[in-house]
């Protein structure tokens, strides 16, 4: 896409400082936002904001080599870790807490966090999830997975299993995903023979607060019960668990963006069908929030581009594109990439890829091709899209398209 004639990326730019959305507006037909969510949701405990406390997002960045989160340092000097929540994510930080180093062998983890995990004292992670097992989001082969590792055992609770014939109402792949609970069960009795480290699944468990003398030391947890409605109720029984690490993966939230309607409680742009109004639009979880995979969200990406392309008719192109943003930013002194400069990074990064250690971004510039001729009539469509940072007062990529409906 980067190659394509009719798009061009823009980097380095940060919407707000630099440019602001009234006047992305007023340079272009449209601005479609595909932002995406990359922030954590916030846990919002007492206690939430010890040190030691850390949600999902900053996690996976810390050992996939995001440049914004590699000094995190997480605390794995402790004994125990407890991960919150009962899905797909959760599942994989657990499992990252858990395997050998032989275990990531082939994979992409960064250095720093392969090194940091091969020296870890965590010895239990606890999995906690408000509802039970037939409430849970993670797929069958991620589950199974936890069966295999080399030096972890998984382990559930034979009593927080609902009755075996209830299965028979679940889809197949919940199914699956609870016929794997069962077998932990079963082999909960031996589990941790011969494996150094456990992976507890706490059901029917809400968080209440996180305690410790300057940093988290224990997560106070309610036991809860399924209401008639199958929503989480609480009983008032609580207990603690004792951990020096605790990592929420309850889901994630679009950035605001000054000037852009927001909802949140979705966590989202606020938004009709992917319209937010007067030439502002927006697709992917920044339309419907942090739910749906590339097949679910692509769908709504089209369904956008639809759209401008009948609201804008046959009266677009009258607005300056892309010659009036470049003038704007040299204005400002905007340090832009293009993408010849991307490919230089790119080049530099692969050179410098040591002993196996797959290459990293080294900066969270974004990219840009070769504008379209100056000849060209457009109609000028504009995407923003994140460059790689969590951080708040986000870069975002920008990319027009002439005469032609936008695409990410």
């Amino acid at each position: 896409m980067a190659l394509s004639e009719n798009v061009r990326f823009v980097g380095n730019v940060t919407v707000g400082p630099d440019v602001s959305i009234e006047e992305l507006l007023g340079l272009y037909d449209a601005v479609i936002l595909a932002t995406g969510a990359p922030e954590d949701r916030p846990l919002g405990l007492p206690g939430s904001g010890l040190p030691g406390v850390i949600g999902s997002a900053a996690f996976v960045g810390w050992y996939n080599g995001h440049p914004d989160f590699a000094g995190l340092k997480p605390p794995l000097d402790v004994a125990a870790a407890a991960v919150i929540g009962n899905g797909n994510v959760a599942l994989d930080v657990a499992r990252i807490l858990s395997k050998t180093r032989a275990e990531f062998d082939g994979s992409d983890i960064a250095a720093h966090a392969l090194e940091a995990l091969e020296r870890s004292s965590i010895r239990t992670v606890h999995v906690l999830g408000r509802r039970g097992p037939h409430q849970i989001a993670m797929t069958p082969k991620e589950l199974g997975e936890l069966g295999h590792l080399e030096d972890a055992a998984p382990r559930v609770d034979p009593a927080d299993l609902p009755p075996a014939e209830a299965d028979a109402l679940l889809e197949p792949g919940m199914r699956k995903s609870v016929t794997h609970l069962r077998d932990f069960a079963a082999a909960s009795a031996g589990a941790g023979a011969g494996k150094r480290k456990t992976i507890d699944f706490d059901f029917f468990a809400v968080p209440v607060a996180i305690e410790g003398d300057g940093k988290a030391a224990r997560l106070i947890v309610e036991r809860t019960a399924l209401g008639p409605d199958l929503g989480a109720r609480g009983t008032g029984e609580t207990y603690a668990i004792d951990c020096g690490l605790v990592i929420s993966c309850i889901g994630y939230k679009t950035l605001p963006i000054e000037g852009v309607p927001y909802d949140a409680e979705r966590g989202r742009f606020a938004n009709r069908d992917g319209v937010i109004g007067g030439g502002l639009y927006c697709v992917g979880w920044a339309r419907r929030g942090p739910t749906g995979t590339i097949g679910t969200n692509r769908p709504d990406g089209f369904e956008v581009a639809e759209k401008i392309a009948v609201e804008l008719g046959d009266g677009a192109g009258m607005k300056q594109g892309p010659a009036g943003l470049d003038a704007l930013l040299q204005a400002r002194g905007a340090d832009t990439v293009t993408f010849s400069d991307w490919q230089r990074i790119e080049a530099a990064e692969a050179a410098g890829g040591k002993g196996g250690e797959p290459a990293r971004e080294a900066s969270p510039a974004s990219s840009t091709c070769s504008p379209p001729s100056a000849a060209e009539p457009f109609r000028t469509v504009l995407a923003l899209q994140p460059a790689p940072s969590y951080r708040p007062a986000p870069v975002f990529r920008l990319a027009f398209a002439p005469d032609a409906p936008v695409g990410e």
